[in-house]
């Protein structure tokens, strides 16, 4: 006992003092810079042995306690061997580049602090930094006022989306469900679009069949005729229309859906408009190039991820609405044991969430740090290379079937190449860069985005080479040819 009949400061592994937290803290630091600088100039691909990486974790029976020390650094030599690398600068896959630094930071400080921000009681500042930044990226993307939250992803936004427009289109969905309806409801999205919708409509209650795929325009983009005439269909069959979706930035092709005119047909029929620009809706940030999305500022909602083009860490998606009383309604609950109820403040009443962590941190202190400009100059130097690929590939006789405004190549080998997805199988074995297969109005296509942003011209002639040296019968390491310059920097 102390000299007031207090215990002394117990220490534990679980609970260290300052100064042994310090020195961890101060190892992990250097021992993950260590590792991003290995990252970068190895394979992007996994190198784990599987096999004996089964039988170390399986020594972990967690009876006897490990030194901190020797944990932190296995686990970060898993890290390093047993990922597809995201962080690195030859990775042209999916939307989830590597992250800003500012967001790495948040990260550090959320776990640190650890709040809940289930209520703004317990978490006041925390819950309004989000609400803030929510603000201020709905005003961007022409929804003044808008309300919103922080989200584990775009599946959860767009589950979201759903529900607000089941509930505006019933009042009697809150109490009963789909049983309100005179009819089954519906919604449309288009073929090409992220199919969590199939989920989304599942975990909603409605049933699968409830999401409407409607068929593209042979470009990747939502046939407007033929969504107008499956609408009017599900209406004569008795069916109830609650909401059109479309897409800003296909998964497959980096494709935007006519947004003006699903908007006016969904107003012309009363229906709920949602935009899921998970990926796409990054160009709010550039001057230049915001004008591609015309039509998002006409929406209910929108679905905007930051974890994507916006480069935080994963996850953090985000909602959107101009109807913040709709989300209020559908998410209020009231008990005795939260400190507060307060409608269209409190996040337990306004997300599908309870307990939740402070992710929209990330988001702020990118956007702190660097502004709407700098968050421009980041997506216009994306595309930048991505036309650089376009060009390389077209001059040695590559065909480019898609023509995305965000940044994602669908590529077609040369005549008397292998098939895309042998071409891809044998990049992948090399390790030097990462690519995926998607398909693309039916035909498979070797599918590329740039989302690092601190890919170079060196990094895309890499990709270049790799693709050419595997077209046929190689293995991915033709030579660099004369026309493609050596240049580290980046545009």
């Amino acid at each position: 006992m102390g000299n007031h009949g207090e215990p002394s400061k117990r220490t534990s592994a679980l609970f260290p003092a300052r100064e042994v937290r310090e020195r961890w803290d101060d190892f992990l630091t250097r021992e993950l810079a260590c590792a991003n600088e290995r990252i970068a100039a190895g394979s992007v691909t996994p190198t784990l042995d599987l096999v004996a990486f089964k039988r170390e974790l399986a020594g972990f029976d967690f009876r006897t306690p490990r030194s901190l020390g020797e944990l932190l650094s296995w686990i970060i030599a898993q890290m390093e061997h047993g990922l597809v690398h995201v962080t690195h600068p030859r990775y042209f896959g999916l939307f989830n580049p590597a992250p800003t630094f500012p967001a790495q930071c948040a990260d550090r400080i959320a776990g640190v602090f650890n709040p809940q921000l289930a209520t703004s009681t317990t978490s006041p500042a925390a819950v309004e930094i989000e609400a803030h930044v929510i603000r201020s990226v709905g005003g961007r993307a022409g929804l003044p006022r808008a309300g919103g939250h922080f989200t584990t992803a775009g599946s959860e936004a767009n589950y979201t989306a759903l529900i607000c427009a089941l509930t505006r289109s019933n009042d009697g969905f809150a109490t009963e469900g789909a049983r309100c309806f005179r009819g089954p409801p519906v919604f449309y999205v288009s073929s090409e679009s992220h199919l969590a919708w199939l989920k989304i409509a599942h975990q909603a209650g409605i049933g699968r069949s409830a999401a409407r795929l409607v068929a593209t325009d042979g470009c990747g983009r939502m046939d407007v005729d033929a969504l107008a005439q499956t609408l009017s269909g599900d209406c004569d069959r008795g069916c109830v229309p609650v909401m059109i979706a479309a897409t800003a930035g296909t998964t497959n092709a980096g494709m935007i859906d006519p947004l003006v005119a699903c908007a006016r047909l969904a107003r012309s029929c009363g229906l709920w408009y949602h935009v899921d620009a998970a990926w796409g809706g990054a160009l709010i940030a550039s001057n230049r190039l915001r004008g591609t999305l015309e039509g998002i500022e006409q929406a209910d909602s929108i679905t905007i991820d930051a974890h994507k083009w916006f480069a935080t860490t994963m996850g953090c998606g985000m909602f959107l609405t101009r109807h913040a009383p709709v989300l209020s309604s559908a998410f209020q609950v009231s008990t005795g044991f939260m400190p507060s109820n307060v409608p269209n403040l409190d996040p337990y009443v306004t997300t599908v969430q309870w307990s939740r962590r402070f992710l929209g941190l990330r988001l702020f202190l990118s956007l702190a740090a660097a502004g709407w400009a700098g968050y421009g100059e980041h997506v216009e130097r994306s595309i930048e290379l991505t036309n650089l690929l376009k060009e390389e590939l077209m001059d040695r006789g590559w065909a480019i079937l898609n023509d995305s405004p965000v940044g994602v190549l669908c590529i077609q080998p040369p005549p008397r190449s292998d098939d895309a997805r042998s071409i891809v199988r044998k990049m992948l074995s090399t390790g030097r860069v990462w690519v995926a297969t998607a398909t693309f109005e039916g035909r498979e296509v070797i599918r590329a985005c740039v989302t690092h942003g601190e890919t170079t011209q060196d990094d895309i002639r890499e990709l270049v080479n790799a693709l050419h040296g595997a077209r046929s019968g190689g293995d991915g390491a033709e030579r660099r040819p004369a026309g493609l310059k050596s240049n580290r920097d980046p545009i």
